[in-house]
């Protein structure tokens, strides 16, 4: 009975140690291939630019024109001062 008992002791010792080792390599073998399935890391983006202003709606060309007439009036503006500026209004 000792020998016996001797033999299934070592046989657990060994089937004990195998499972070990063979679940530590299974653990780092998974970990190796997460590593390598895992997408790389997106290096770092600078901030969008701020939105470029909207274009002026037809109140602010109206009150714009406004104000080049006035200038014109006060003399301020000559009368092709004041038909380029309203051209470059109108075509924004």
């Amino acid at each position: 009975m000792p020998g016996l008992l001797r033999g299934v002791v070592r046989t657990a010792a060994i089937a004990g140690t195998a499972t070990a080792v063979s679940n530590r390599v299974s653990r780092r073998q998974a970990g190796r291939w997460a590593r390598q399935e895992a997408p790389p890391e997106a290096p770092l983006q600078p901030p969008p630019a701020p939105a470029a202003a909207p274009p002026p709606g037809m109140d602010d060309k109206i009150s714009q024109l406004k104000e080049l007439a006035t200038l014109k009036e006060q003399g301020v503006l000559t009368e092709e001062e004041f038909s380029a500026q309203k051209a470059r209004i109108l075509a924004s």
